[in-house]
Order: structure tokens, then sequence, then C-alpha cells
């Protein structure tokens, strides 16, 4: 190796890893080329990091601003000044289309941080602990994945009231069952193995094992089935701004853009299919991506 080679690239590139971090670098490495040689998943990373960077740099993409209108501008179509024309209230659609991707990017981000540690844990513990803790803790689960997530969303919202940060509070409350199914199966599968076994010999507590020693081992499944759960986060959240209980006017959200242009669906096709196609792009990215993970993560090496 060239001496003059950065320590981080001769970690990277080392045949035989001689320390944990190394061995850390090493297993990342082959994680991403993993990944990158599968090109849908990299459409789909494409398209994510690109509903960042709009999110992030709205206000200087946006040709227009995403709330103020005209009335001689009204339900313009798609033209050199107005790319996706403009709405009922005269508004550029591209504008609110840009602006959109923010409050659809917090709604993902917030359910995401809120769902799944709270599935997680309650996974992990019952996988663990077993007996009257697993039986009551699943059962309060099934009670949750009884009911359709849609009808349970609305319900919260409906007993909240409406807005984007209780939709994403009621989001949240109806998306951690799945996650903690998943964690919970991890966990049976290795709370007997050696390690773990040994960890408990040297006087580690329940809660140290669990949290150091369990979880780490059920992120790569959770990490997935988020990543695939995205698409139908971004669904809900359409279909509760679609029906007024998500995000308010004057924000640009694109259920609810799709709610305004439903009116004219036939005369002025382009005010509700701009939304719904972007709606359709970003959750075909989240699942593309999603995809990706699964076969990079999966530590078997099983392929469908």
């Amino acid at each position: 190796m060239n001496e003059h080679a950065t320590p981080a690239l001769a970690n990277a590139t080392a045949q035989v890893p001689r320390s944990r971090g190394q061995a850390r670098l090493h297993r990342y490495k082959a994680l991403w080329l993993s990944f990158a040689s599968n090109r849908l998943a990299l459409v789909g990373l494409s398209i994510i990091l690109a509903l960042i960077a709009i999110a992030l740099f709205a206000d200087l993409i946006a040709p227009y601003s995403p709330t103020t209108g005209g009335l001689g501008q009204r339900l313009l179509p798609p033209s050199a000044a107005h790319w996706l024309g403009t709405d009922d209230q005269g508004r550029d659609i591209l504008s609110r289309l840009i602006h959109g991707a923010r409050p659809t990017l917090m709604v993902v981000s917030l359910v995401m941080i809120l769902a799944a540690p709270v599935g997680l844990l309650v996974g992990t513990v019952a996988g663990y602990a077993g007996g009257w803790v697993d039986a009551v803790l699943m059962r309060i689960t099934d009670i949750f994945l009884a009911f359709p997530k849609l009808i349970l969303a609305l319900a919260f919202v409906a007993a909240l009231g409406p807005g984007i940060q209780n939709a994403v509070i009621a989001i949240a409350i109806t998306s951690w069952p799945p996650y903690a199914r998943i964690a919970r199966a991890e966990t049976l599968s290795v709370r007997d193995c050696d390690y773990v076994a040994a960890v408990r010999l040297m006087g580690a507590s329940p809660l140290r094992i669990v949290l150091r020693h369990v979880m780490p081992l059920c992120l790569a499944s959770l990490i997935v089935r988020v990543t695939l759960d995205m698409a139908g986060i971004i669904l809900t959240a359409a279909g509760l701004g679609f029906l007024g209980l998500g995000a308010q006017p004057p924000m640009a959200e694109w259920g609810a853009m799709i709610a305004s242009g439903r009116r004219f669906i036939l005369d002025q096709w382009w005010v509700a299919a701009a939304p719904g196609v972007a709606i359709l792009i970003v959750s075909l990215g989240f699942n593309l991506l999603g995809d990706g993970l699964r076969d990079a993560l999966d530590p078997r090496g099983e392929r469908e």
C-alpha cells in the first residue's frame, strides 16, 4: 500500500481487519458495493436525495410564491410561464409541488423517528422477556393491527383535531405495531444464542442485554421495513390531506392539492395530476430504495 495513503483509506482497503474499526469499514464497504450493484436501488436513492434537496432549497428553486396567486391566472394550462399550469386560485402548481416536498419529508422523518424506536423497544422487550410480558405487549400490538391503518389514523386525527402535527402523531401511533412484530421475531431467534448466554453469565442485566446486544441485531430488518413503509406513510398523509385533516391551508401539501383539483379533473386535469404524479414518483423511490436495502442487509445472503 502507498505509504502516503490516508489512514481511513488504509483501513478500508486492508485485506484482513486488524481492529474493530477496520472490520466496521469493511462491512460498510461490502454493504455499499452490494447496494450499488442494484441499479433500481440507485434510482430510488437518487429520487429520495432529490426530494431532500428540493425540500431544503425550495425557496431558491420555486419560481413563484406557493401561497399567492391572481384571479386572472386561474386554471391556466401548462406553458412556458407556468410549466405545470396554475390552480383554481391562480397559484403556480410547480411552486406548490416544490414546497409540498417539505411537509411530505417532515411527515416521513417524524413518523420514522417516533414509530420505529417504539416498535423496536416493544418487540425486543416482549421477545426477550417472554411470559406474561410478551403476551400483554403482543395483545396490545394485535389490537392496533386489527384496524386498517388509514381508518385508525382518521380516528386519532378526528380526536386530536386537524393539522400536520396531529397527522404525524396519528400516523406514528398506527405505524409501530409491524415494527414490534419484526423486532420480536428477530429477538426470539437470538435470545438463546451462545453469545447472549455468555453476556448473561458475565452479570449483564436484562436491560443492558436488550439495549446493547439484542437491539443492534434487529436494526437491519427494521431499517428495511421502515424504508418500505415510507410509501404507505406518504399515501396515508396524502389521504388525510385529501380529507382536510392533514396540512391546513395555505400550506402546500400534495394530498390537499389533489383534493382541490378533483373538481376540475375532466377539464383542467393538470391541477390534480401533477401532485398525484409527485406522490407516485416519491413512493416508487422509497420502494426501490427499500428493495435495495433488503438485498444488501440480508444477513443470510438470500435473494428473492
